[in-house]
């Protein structure tokens, strides 16, 4: 039995079963033993691989569109250019190459990575020591300095815990997670108590007897702060990742594991949890605490209104046979409704009223 394991059990006996929310900050984000604490789970020894790590277009494009927005912005200066989650760092240095071709947007950032994990946070050092811009590092949204911002969140909002819920022929329940003694391993349960007001949008509380329907607090409570300091302070931010664009109830809890599905309670703090993000639950959020919010399109028609066929087309000039390969199967991989470009969603969220470049 693992550290993590042994913990959660002695968590299980001690106050019974816990929320999947729990088990979930635990196997993720345990100072000792969480996924993201002490390993690089990305690339391909990995057990993902993300868009900045499939090929520099995807960051450079970025880039470019937080420029644009910045000068519809009135171009504040300083203005914080801010990340979530930033993995190994790569996608912040592809943005801030780019920003080299634009002397006062570049001189104008002041840049802040929001990173719980060390050894995460040490990969993004490295990665950023050639930019030489100052960096500053932050345990959490909140620390960031007050001021103008652009912020970016790729791939973050799908690891954040989750809530299941499920609607049983009396009511509603919430999906708990046990201790099999039997089987020696964690298992799922329900609530044995009906949840009399289940933190469920209208629609979701009518689903069928036998539906799944996750929420995540955790994603709301961050999009509504996002929220208040666009309307406070000015600024945008762009949300991407994988999920549904209006709220559904089904069950999309998943594991990975070297790049194949894992059993979800098995392994804790050895594979990767996540689910899919409901974009309009996070518009929802942002919107009520003052927000704008746009879209959300899919990945593949946002990069292809920024011009990533342009681009790759550009590369594809200079390159070897080798190389061209990798562009071709990289821009397909981004943009093709069958891979990323359909499944993948965009929300932009601004103090400004016009739609910015992508939501048009």
């Amino acid at each position: 039995m693992s550290g993590l394991e042994d913990h959660l059990r002695r968590r299980i006996d001690a106050d019974g079963p816990m929320s999947l929310a729990s088990f979930m900050e635990e196997a993720l984000g345990n100072p000792d033993f969480g996924y993201y604490m002490s390993g690089d789970p990305f690339g391909r020894s990995g057990d993902f691989i993300t868009a900045p790590e499939i090929s520099q277009m995807f960051g450079e494009l970025i880039g470019l569109w937080f420029a644009v927005v910045w000068r519809s912005l009135g171009s504040p200066d300083p203005v914080n250019l801010i990340e979530l989650g930033p993995g190994r760092g790569t996608l912040m240095a592809d943005m801030l190459r780019t920003a080299k071709t634009m002397p006062e947007f570049r001189s104008a950032l002041r840049v802040h990575m929001v990173e719980t994990s060390p050894a995460l946070a040490a990969s993004q050092r490295k990665s950023l020591k050639k930019t030489g811009v100052e960096v500053h590092w932050h345990d959490a949204f909140e620390r960031v300095p007050e001021g103008p911002f652009l912020l970016m969140a790729n791939e973050f909002f799908d690891a954040l815990p989750i809530r299941q819920f499920i609607r049983a022929g009396d009511g509603w329940r919430e999906r708990v997670v046990k201790w099999d003694l039997g089987k020696g391993g964690f298992c799922f349960g329900v609530s044995p108590s009906l949840d009399p007001a289940p933190p469920l949008s209208r629609d979701l509380l009518s689903a069928p007897v036998g539906a799944v329907v996750e929420i995540s607090p955790a994603a709301g409570e961050i999009a509504g702060s996002i929220g208040r300091r666009v309307a406070k302070d000015g600024g945008a931010a762009l949300i991407i990742d994988y999920g549904h664009p209006v709220s559904a109830a089904g069950e999309t809890l998943q594991a990975v594991k070297g790049h194949a599905y894992h059993d979800v309670l098995s392994d804790p703090g050895q594979a990767d949890l996540t689910a899919h993000v409901d974009f309009s639950a996070l518009a929802r959020a942002a919107m009520a605490a003052g927000a704008r919010a746009h879209g959300p399109v899919t990945q593949g028609d946002f990069l292809e209104s920024l011009g990533i066929s342009a681009r790759a087309g550009a590369l594809l000039g200079t390159a070897s046979a080798a190389q061209a390969e990798d562009i071709k199967s990289a821009h397909k991989r981004l943009v093709d409704k069958g891979e990323m470009g359909a499944l993948f969603k965009v929300l932009a969220l601004s103090s400004d009223v016009a739609p910015p470049p992508g939501f048009e």
